[in-house]
């Protein structure tokens, strides 16, 4: 009897914890509305602005106490500013994500904006909307707005995933019509390969790329830094072994690292390689799949997935040592943050280049 009240009592400060911090959000953007609303009656918006939000600030101050610094209300006019033009599909699609334990309760929007504004579907803390807003992509912005909710990333989590440039790493790496649904839809798996990042950045590691080090170096510094090596390396991973011992014609083998994916239902084997990758790593890894497969995969399973994760890896080799359906990835990995603004103006050559191609006849 007291699990159970406890649970209840927990699950309803969980709840109200983000009814409050919903309903934070949605009033920002209501005061937002009217700052912005305010200006535009000024002669000179700029100075005018700036003086209403001075007065403001002091006037709301003095009634309510600390947290309405002009700075808050700047970004509270950002907010408005930003959301109120968001794309009516993708804020559909915050609407349509599926409930569950963490869905977001429902809140009275009508008392805390405007009648007669657009509903802009607010789903997550304040703190993350002052990180999302500052994203000028609206798709960018979109996608990292839904992958925050549905996979409950924190504050820290979601600033990393922008700073380690995820959503241009993702766009990279998949076809140019799987690029346009990620604003409205986050990250989709159609084959195994969805579920993984191309490179994979390890900065959290520590270990620094000028630097000689070794593959148990690179274990070591993976096992320390676990759940975002799982964050990282993308959706639905679950810890399961180091140094992996299996016994076949009395020789042992050992598999750097098993992991098991929850989505997929299964498992996934990793060799780390700080050298040049070569068919003798291939070969070996098909072999521990292959182990895997007859030996240890259960009939309701998927087959096994193995990752060659290394520094620098070959495509040209890998399709040449593997068969076509192999289910051998090799993915690059990198120990400092990606040039954003290098990846960025790809990005746009990339996505021009195919509207140029929708657009032909």
């Amino acid at each position: 009897m007291y699990e159970q009240v406890a649970e209840l009592i927990r699950k309803s400060r969980d709840y109200v914890r983000t009814a409050v911090n919903t309903a934070m959000v949605y009033t920002y953007y209501g005061i937002g509305q009217h700052i912005v609303e305010n200006e535009q009656q000024g002669q000179n918006r700029a100075q005018y602005g700036k003086a209403v939000l001075k007065e403001l600030s002091k006037r709301l101050t003095n009634e309510f106490g600390p947290g309405w610094s002009v700075d808050t209300l700047e970004n509270a006019r950002k907010l408005f500013l930003v959301y109120s033009k968001s794309e009516p599909v993708v804020r559909k699609s915050i609407k349509e994500l599926p409930s569950g334990e963490n869905s977001v309760p429902t809140v009275r929007k009508s008392a805390l904006i405007a009648q007669g504004t657009k509903d802009p579907s607010f789903v997550l803390p304040w703190s993350h909307y002052l990180i999302l807003m500052r994203i000028d992509n609206p798709d960018e912005r979109g996608f990292y707005e839904i992958e925050a909710y549905k996979q409950q990333w924190n504050k820290r989590e979601l600033r990393r995933q922008v700073a380690s440039s995820l959503y241009e790493r993702l766009a990279m790496s998949r076809d140019k019509d799987a690029v346009m649904r990620m604003a409205k839809e986050g990250m989709t798996m159609e084959k195994n390969s969805d579920i993984l990042r191309d490179p994979m950045v390890l900065e959290f590691c520590g270990l620094k790329p000028d630097n000689t080090y070794y593959e148990s170096d690179l274990e070591n510094a993976l096992i320390d830094k676990l759940q975002p090596f799982l964050l990282e390396l993308g959706k639905g991973f679950l810890f399961e072994a180091r140094q992996k011992r299996f016994t076949f014609n009395e020789k042992h083998f050992f598999v750097d690292l098993v992991l098991y994916n929850r989505l997929l239902q299964c498992y996934v084997l990793i060799d780390l390689k700080v050298d040049d990758l070569t068919h003798q790593n291939l070969g070996q890894m098909q072999m521990y799949v292959n182990y895997y497969d007859r030996y240890v995969k259960q009939d309701f399973e998927r087959p096994t997935i193995g990752i060659l994760l290394c520094k620098q890896k070959d495509d040209a080799l890998v399709e040449l040592t593997l068969p076509e359906d192999t289910n051998i990835y090799a993915q690059q990995y990198a120990l400092c943050l990606p040039d954003k603004t290098l990846l960025q103006e790809k990005m746009k050559e990339w996505i021009g280049e195919y509207e140029q191609i929708q657009q032909m006849p």
